[in-house]
């Protein structure tokens, strides 16, 4: 069976990866079985780290599937991304784009939902919606808070593609690396967040998460809370300060 989107884990590390090459089309089959994947992580309470990749190495993605847009598709195909990108964006583990080549259009949602993007340097993004007579509901909904309202209609208007320098500039790229160094990066990376607690670095997430679009007051209050009365329950939280005071390292349980 072909499937379009594959899975793989490897302890407390998932691989989801776009089965679709050259261009990793989101066509509507590729949505529904990309969110039926999504649902599935996000009950797994075991998963620390969730990688986002794609086959081959031309794109990422190239987007959603032109014909999806016909009035006859839209309503069904924006229903499926975008449920799917609410799952994504709501998953407790830690989730990490890895993007070579075109990242465009839908697959530049795709990337910019999760909580982080790895590129290889030769990687370029794009929303080329308007050339369609389109627009992209998720990034309109999303980039204002991280780019302004004057970059994110820039950006939409012009449809122009960003090259990875000015991504990451932007802040829609968190690490740019030579495509040859991208394997060896993604390690360091992996490494460096499944050392720590599985158990609080879902706790971070959720705080970061619970911060969005609140005064700084509301942000912190919420934020204090979740500190106090969820993170301070774990037996990580306890076992990281015994361990701080009796000078040895500590013995993660992930919980």
């Amino acid at each position: 069976m072909n499937y379009r989107v594959l899975y793989a884990r490897r302890e407390r590390i998932g691989e989801l990866t776009l089965n679709q090459p050259p261009l990793n089309i989101l066509d509507l089959e590729t949505l529904e079985e990309l969110g039926r994947r999504l649902e599935e992580l996000a009950g797994d309470g075991e998963l620390q780290l969730l990688w986002l990749r794609a086959a081959g190495d031309d794109a990422f993605s190239a987007g959603s599937a032109v014909q999806d847009h016909t009035p006859e598709r839209a309503r069904a195909m924006l229903t499926t991304f975008h449920r799917a990108m609410s799952t994504l964006r709501r998953l407790p583990a830690v989730t990490i784009a890895v993007v070579r080549g075109h990242c465009l259009g839908g697959g530049m949602e795709l990337a910019a939902c999760c909580d982080m993007v790895l590129a290889a340097d030769d990687s370029r993004f794009g929303q080329p919606e308007v050339d369609l007579g389109c627009f992209p509901p998720v990034a309109a909904a999303l980039y204002p808070a991280r780019l302004g309202s004057g970059r994110t209609l820039e950006l939409l208007l012009s449809g122009r593609l960003l090259d990875c320098a000015e991504a990451e500039q932007l802040g829609l790229v968190t690490w740019r690396v030579p495509a040859a160094e991208l394997e060896q990066k993604i390690e360091e990376i992996g490494g460096r967040i499944t050392s720590k607690s599985g158990a609080v670095t879902r706790k971070i997430k959720r705080a970061v998460q619970a911060a969005r679009g609140r005064s700084f007051q509301d942000a912190l209050a919420e934020t204090e809370r979740i500190y106090l009365e969820e993170l301070l329950e774990t037996e990580d939280a306890r076992e990281g300060i015994a361990a701080f005071l009796a000078k040895r390292s500590p013995e993660w349980r992930h919980r």
